[in-house]
């Protein structure tokens, strides 16, 4: 969900040892685990969470008690998802495979269990052992989704069926040569963030009659808010996603600064490269202040789900602030906010949570002198609602032992994890 994809996008200084809501996980870094196995579903959830999600570990608490347990089966799916996709051992043709039957297993047409143990013997080492772990208690995250009310399961469901087609339509395709237009940066962005975004708007909607009143501006708004959140990923993480092989930036933008995307190394400064760099940041905080309003629909008292916006929209012009400040960066850790700065973006967001004059104020101060796109290059295409109801789409699995191929990692893409 935008820190695997929709809502998280920017990565925060971690607390290896975190408490959460069901006690004391003891652990010494993401790359160790000590989970019970014998807690409940619901409890599982939220132990395997900060193990896999830094942002997420931070803003779902702050969400009302009855969306905790949504929210986070909906992460903890499109994380599984990730995995899945991520796994550099298999070919695309086997990945394609597993996730057909990923989302036919939350659909309840095959067995989450028999998922699992087949997916086991295929993830390499190069899979965290968190996530190593959560793909196989995929059935444990299922079953909660399986209990929750029907709007919200449909709405995940639906969510989960999109970006994992979506995305592996770019992943297959993922090159040092970039995506060729803006629009395709826009149909990326949709499939592993927009969906998101969307599923929490109906996550909203269903848990507040007064979010639901606002339904329509906040179905408009949505796709934007979650594209804000992954471009600043998409900038941030530039030269990681391209030592694996792939990059996200429209080649469109940087032709008409002189830039072939195929050409580019770190550490080779460019003002044509930055320039177009610039661009794109202008373009990120466009979709932004679209996620401020976002925000701002949602009625006052919901301080809660303003928080769970707020905190990462703050993250995110900050980070901006921090890759146009820092030009010829080469790695996302040189453009990480500080420490500091995710500490006062808690603080002052969570002062003037239910103050839209405030919050406007705060994001011009953060926002000042940042680039800014004109309303003509916000590139918005209509998107079907996910409350619009549809057929569940039906899985074949006749190419379900398609034989592994050895292939480099591909980039991950929704790389605020």
């Amino acid at each position: 969900m935008c820190e695997a994809s929709g809502l998280g996008p920017v990565d925060v200084h971690f607390v290896p040892s975190v408490t959460c809501r069901t006690g004391v996980i003891r652990t010494m870094s993401r790359d160790t685990l000590q989970v019970d196995s014998g807690v409940s579903d619901e409890v599982y959830q939220d132990r395997i969470l900060p193990h896999v999600s830094r942002t997420f570990a931070l803003t779902i608490p702050q969400l009302p008690a009855a969306l905790r347990t949504p929210v986070t089966s909906a992460y903890l799916l499109c994380r599984i998802a990730d995995t899945i996709e991520d796994e550099p051992v298999l070919s695309a043709d086997a990945t394609l495979v597993l996730l057909q039957r990923f989302v036919a297993v939350l659909y309840g047409k095959e067995d989450a269990v028999v998922l699992a143990k087949d997916l086991a013997p295929q993830l390499s080492q190069q899979t965290l052992p968190a996530e190593r772990d959560l793909a196989l208690n995929l059935a444990r995250v299922v079953r909660v989704t399986a209990r929750l009310e029907e709007p919200r399961r449909i709405a995940i469901q639906r969510c989960v069926e999109v970006m994992c087609s979506g995305m592996h339509q770019f992943q297959r395709t993922a090159s040092l040569r970039g995506l060729p237009r803006s629009t395709d940066l826009d149909d990326y962005c949709y499939y592993v963030a927009g969906v998101v975004g969307q599923m929490l708007t109906e996550l909203f909607c269903d848990y507040s009659v007064g979010i639901a009143q606002q339904r329509g501006a906040l179905n408009e708004l949505a796709v934007s808010f979650a594209q804000g959140l992954q471009m600043t990923n998409i900038l941030k993480d530039v030269w990681e996603d391209r030592s694996r092989g792939a990059c996200w930036l429209p080649q469109e933008v940087f032709t008409r600064h002189g830039i072939d995307l195929s050409q580019l190394s770190p550490g080779q400064r460019d003002a044509r490269f930055d320039a177009a760099m610039s661009e794109l940041v202008g373009v990120a905080h466009a979709h932004l202040r679209n996620a401020l309003s976002f925000t701002l629909l949602i009625p006052g008292e919901e301080a809660g789900i303003r928080r769970f916006c707020l905190w990462a929209i703050g993250l995110a012009v900050l980070t901006l602030r921090k890759i146009e400040d820092t030009p010829g960066f080469t790695s996302g850790a040189q453009v990480k906010v500080s420490r500091t700065a995710v500490a006062m973006t808690r603080i002052l967001t969570s002062f003037a949570v239910s103050n839209d004059w405030m919050l406007k104020r705060l994001f011009d101060r953060a926002a000042n002198g940042l680039a800014l796109a004109a309303p003509s290059a916000m590139r918005r295409p209509s998107r079907p609602a996910l409350h619009t109801p549809a057929p569940a789409a039906e899985y074949s699995h006749s190419a379900r032992h398609v034989p592994l191929e050895g292939s480099g990692r591909r980039s991950e893409g929704r790389s605020a994890h």
